[in-house]
């Protein structure tokens, strides 16, 4: 039974698997939404450090109100006790100094605790604006996240209706499937082509064709011929009707010029 816990290890982690990219489309669906919680989840941790620090700093205001009362009773005792010497009282001088002994082991037991509580509520001062900076920049960062997840998502849409994948539905891949249809039917149509005229000798049909042509050629212009030789000839055309005023007119003088062209001869 050792194998036992290979597989469940095994299914563990394919479930852990499964939760992570379920976990990851979910953030992808609601990125702008994911980005804004991200900031307000920021501010909230600042707001739990103000109230950390403002808790130190409180401490460390309380200590030093005590500190700087101590160290003016001190002084307020010294200060008694030199009335007490120029009015001639020792006695009650050295009371005052008992006095400001006191204050002053006081302000010695408060001093290391006040200066500790000093450096924190400044370190926390430093740190508190650090974080409040980079929160302001955080939110910077994600308005532009987000405008550029936007770009993003906007480009691989249209790089993907430009190539034709991604959604089954995309027109553009619809139109490229019928475009793949119409190409494998032409090649199909093209290989029964040349199937059927698979053993023909296309120069021999095409010389043969050629003949073909010449020989009508031929046959049109002997036809031509044969029936220019059958046509009967055309009769002379008759001579232009004269009248006979005319025409004895014209005989006339056709007959004085055939005698004056004989005296020239």
């Amino acid at each position: 039974m050792a194998f036992l816990p290979s597989i469940f290890s095994r299914v563990g982690r394919v479930a852990r698997g499964q939760a992570n990219q379920g976990v990851d489309a979910l953030e992808d669906a609601t990125f702008e939404a994911t980005v804004k919680q991200t900031v307000a989840d920021m501010r909230t941790e600042l707001n739990n450090v103000v109230r950390s620090s403002a808790m130190a700093m409180s401490n460390y205001n309380s200590l030093d109100a005590e500190y700087q009362k101590y160290v003016r009773q001190s002084q307020e005792w010294k200060d008694r006790a030199g009335l007490a010497l120029d009015a001639g009282n020792e006695d009650l001088a050295r009371k005052a100094l008992a006095k400001k002994s006191e204050c002053d082991q006081q302000v010695t037991s408060m001093q290391q605790a006040v200066e500790s509580a000093r450096v924190t509520s400044e370190k926390l001062k430093q740190q508190v604006g650090e974080l409040k900076r980079k929160i302001e920049e955080g939110e910077r960062t994600a308005t532009t996240l987000v405008a550029r997840k936007n770009a993003a998502v906007a480009q691989r849409k249209v790089s993907e209706a430009m190539a034709g994948v991604g959604n089954a539905d995309n027109a553009f891949a619809a139109l490229n499937r019928f475009e793949q249809t119409v190409s494998k039917e032409e090649a199909t149509a093209k290989a029964f082509d040349d199937l059927a005229n698979t053993g023909k000798d296309e120069d021999l049909e095409a010389q043969f064709a050629q003949l073909s042509g010449h020989g009508v050629d031929s046959e049109l212009e002997a036809l031509k011929r044969e029936r220019q030789l059958a046509a009967p000839a055309k009769p002379a055309p008759p001579p232009p009707y004269l009248p006979k005023e005319l025409a004895a007119g014209s005989a006339s003088v056709s007959t004085s010029q055939g005698i004056g062209d004989k005296a020239k001869a």
